[in-house]
């Protein structure tokens, strides 16, 4: 099924920093709390994200990553989900975080 350009412009992705990693325990499978600083229009937001394959905690903290931040939040447990986190799913279900190559500032827009 096509996306128009209309429905794809929509989809609000920015770049952030993860400020915060905590374990999930309760999540079903394995993932991490994170804590995002999206800048100053956005402010900072929260998301659990199962990344744990392939990244330590001590890893992420000051990781840029890209996140659609325009989706409604999402109860995960006890923990609400405020943005999602992207990343190129491998086929053994690991993900791969999708990430610029230079830092840049927090909020920028991905288009």
């Amino acid at each position: 099924m096509d996306l128009s350009w209309n429905e794809f412009e929509r989809t609000d992705m920015r770049v952030g920093t993860i400020i915060e990693v905590n374990d999930f325990p309760e999540a079903r499978k394995p993932a991490f709390q994170l804590t995002i600083d999206f800048g100053v229009e956005i402010g900072i937001r929260k998301s659990s994200a199962q990344i744990t394959k392939r990244y330590q905690k001590e890893d992420l903290i000051n990781r840029q990553i890209v996140a659609v931040v325009n989706f409604p939040k999402k109860q995960i447990g006890k923990f609400m989900s405020e943005c999602l986190v992207l990343g190129a799913v491998g086929e053994e279900g690991d993900v791969i975080l999708l990430a610029p190559d230079f830092k840049i500032p927090n909020g920028l827009r991905i288009g």
